[in-house]
């Protein structure tokens, strides 16, 4: 399909005919405008808020904790205690204790959050030898994990690590001697890098699959609706070359997809001016917990570049795959069998990148077509987008669709694919 060889105004046409009947669906609009203005916010701004209020929530509240045997005063008065800011604010609320007979009986009905049970005698005192206390607790339970049970081995470590002071002293020694060498945590990641947080991995597929379902919604119903409809005859016979039905459809696709991409980008943006507000006004550990999470997540100008330069790789090579499904299906319902392994091929490298950390990703993962495109769009969340990379995946997406635009031309010069049905 040789550029020169088309004429823009009539390319327009096409185009704008597909448009026209995108634009008078109204699902349609939903899926390329609302949705991904209404998902983004909540994915990233709604999920981390609601895992931070949860999790910090557990923090704060009080739960209650059987007790089976005889605890030391000084270790029931510590898992009472409620920890708290000079301010008064509470940072870690204590537990309930409760005396029950059957720790593991009382926490599997329910009675209590976690029990404990002294395995014979505890010390009270510095040199009264050692004990074990059993902490029963659902361990596979995320409540029970970030509330009673963190409360309990929280405040035991804090008890031994008393008494084994109290021992320290009546020896003459100081403290100090427990950890002769102090480790103290410096975090090299930036700014960036930690605002993204555990979420990042979404964002990529977030993207990629809102750009389908824009680039679905017209490419689908310009082939294959069209050969169902019988229109696509009457626009094959009409004075436009079929090199100009082509990219004029190609044009209509990619148009609706980039517009699904500008608003996640716009969705994102807006999460982050969200986040930034709200964290204004919140205690600094549901601040820190909210961004661990990614939910403060921003994006420079270089990266949002970055971003927006895949996504238009991106919209084209998927456009062009799916008027090639759609033109070689026999009708609209079988054009969607075809694409649901689509859906899977973007899903599946997604899932993959939140072990990307994990991962050794060489100059070769940047030249798949799709997934190096994913790769470059988190190394832009993460705000550390390499220009050669995004090059490259660029690059790689737009050859592929080049190639498959030829393929599709090639399909519509084919009486025996068009009249398939």
């Amino acid at each position: 399909m040789r550029a020169r060889g088309l004429r823009p105004a009539l390319v327009w046409q096409v185009a704008t005919r597909d448009l026209l009947a995108t634009v008078r669906d109204r699902r349609t609009l939903n899926a390329t405008i609302l949705m991904p203005l209404i998902l983004i916010p909540l994915l990233t701004l709604g999920l981390p808020l609601m895992m931070g209020g949860l999790i910090g929530g557990q923090q704060q509240a009080r739960q209650t904790v059987g007790v089976s045997g005889t605890v030391p005063a000084a270790l029931r008065a510590a898992l009472e205690r409620d920890e708290t800011l000079p301010d008064g604010t509470v940072v870690r609320a204590g537990v309930d204790l409760k005396t029950v007979g059957d720790p593991t009986g009382a926490v599997q009905s329910g009675e209590v959050d976690a029990a404990i049970r002294p395995v014979g005698a505890l010390p009270q005192r510095a040199g009264d030898g050692t004990g074990t206390l059993e902490l029963h607790a659902k361990l596979g339970n995320l409540r029970a994990q970030t509330g009673a049970y963190s409360k309990v081995s929280e405040v035991v470590e804090a008890y031994n690590r008393q008494l084994a002071v109290q021992r320290l002293q009546g020896l003459g020694l100081s403290e100090q001697v427990l950890a002769p060498i102090a480790l103290k945590p410096v975090d090299a990641s930036t700014k960036q890098e930690r605002r993204s947080g555990q979420l990042a991995f979404l964002i990529p597929m977030l993207m990629l699959q809102f750009i389908l379902s824009g680039a679905m919604a017209t490419a689908l119903d310009a082939t294959a609706g069209e050969k169902e409809r019988g229109t696509l005859e009457s626009l094959l016979v009409a004075p436009v070359r079929r090199a100009e039905v082509v990219a004029g459809k190609l044009l209509a696709t990619t148009l609706t997809a980039l517009t699904s991409a500008a608003f996640s980008v716009a969705g994102f943006v807006l999460s982050g001016l969200a986040m930034r507000l709200w964290l204004q006004h919140q205690p600094q550990q549901q601040a820190m917990l909210t961004e661990g999470l990614g939910g403060g997540l921003s994006l420079s100008a270089g990266s949002t570049l970055a971003l927006l330069g895949v996504a238009l790789s991106a919209a084209l090579l998927i456009s062009a795959l799916l008027i090639s499904v759609g033109i070689f299906a026999r009708s609209f319902k079988e054009a969607q069998t075809y694409v649901a392994p689509i859906t899977l091929f973007l899903v599946l490298p997604a899932i993959l990148l939140q072990f990307a950390d994990f991962l050794q990703i060489g100059l070769g993962a940047y030249a798949i077509p799709v997934v190096g495109g994913m790769i470059a769009i988190l190394d832009a969340v993460r705000g550390t987008p390499d220009a050669g990379h995004v090059l490259l995946a660029m690059g790689v997406n737009l050859l592929g669709a080049g190639l498959l635009a030829l393929f599709a031309l090639r399909s519509f010069g084919r009486e025996e694919v068009i009249f398939r049905n």
